[in-house]
């Protein structure tokens, strides 16, 4: 199977079929449920299908993406879902963007990374010179950083842009909404956030640091 393409459809169209329940044909109370499932077969095909090492990757992705967006949407507040609660699709949709960022990073040379993100600068210029994004520079920040220091510098980047096109869809259709104002801060999201995928580069550094200390292994490091 070609993952890729399975995880690019299992999001495109789950996200709509949730939002929509079906374009109507279900009812609202419903309409999550054709996702949770069929995420969770795809989630547990794969899990089934390959060896040890994804199986720590994936089980560890749910166990770090699961708390982590509970705190964001229920305590933090920084976004709130259509429902309210975390549809439960989410976790197993956590794992199937980080295997799609990690296979699109294999897709360019390392020296790309970091031009790769050039083109969030102006726009993140923008959102702090309106005040329309003033917590951008901040994630920015973060994604260089990771970039520049973490052990997989092209999953960062990618993740960085594959993040941004999943929230672009699912605002879009509302099937989350970002907080205009960061609760504790004092500081102003668009909704998205424009480098949103910082907080997935942080859940992928700590999937690395897990996977590599459970494997007795150093964290992975991409050198081409």
């Amino acid at each position: 199977m070609n993952r890729s393409l399975w995880y690019v459809g299992t999001i495109a169209v789950g996200l709509w079929i949730s939002a929509t329940a079906l374009g109507g044909l279900l009812p609202d109370s419903l309409a999550e449920w054709p996702v949770n499932i069929w995420c969770w077969a795809l989630f547990g095909r794969i899990y089934a299908s390959t060896g040890r090492k994804e199986r720590i990757e994936m089980l560890t992705v749910v166990a770090i993406a699961t708390p982590m967006e509970l705190f964001f949407s229920e305590v933090w507040l920084v976004y709130e879902y259509q429902r309210d609660l975390m549809p439960l699709f989410v976790p197993a949709g956590h794992y199937f963007l980080f295997d799609f960022g990690r296979r699109a990073a294999l897709r360019f040379k390392i020296s790309w990374a970091m031009p790769l993100l050039l083109p969030f600068v102006p726009m993140v210029l923008y959102g702090l010179w309106t005040g329309g994004d003033t917590s951008g520079i901040f994630l920015l920040l973060l994604v260089l950083a990771f970039t520049q220091w973490g052990p997989q510098p092209r999953l960062y980047a990618a993740m960085a842009w594959a993040a941004l096109a999943m929230e672009l869809l699912g605002t879009y259709l509302q099937n989350w909404t970002w907080a205009n104002e960061v609760p504790w801060t004092g500081l102003t999201a668009w909704n998205p956030p424009l480098l949103v995928g910082a907080f997935y580069c942080l859940g992928d550094v700590l999937v690395n640091l897990t996977v590599a200390k459970f494997e007795g292994e150093p964290p992975t490091v991409v050198t081409t």
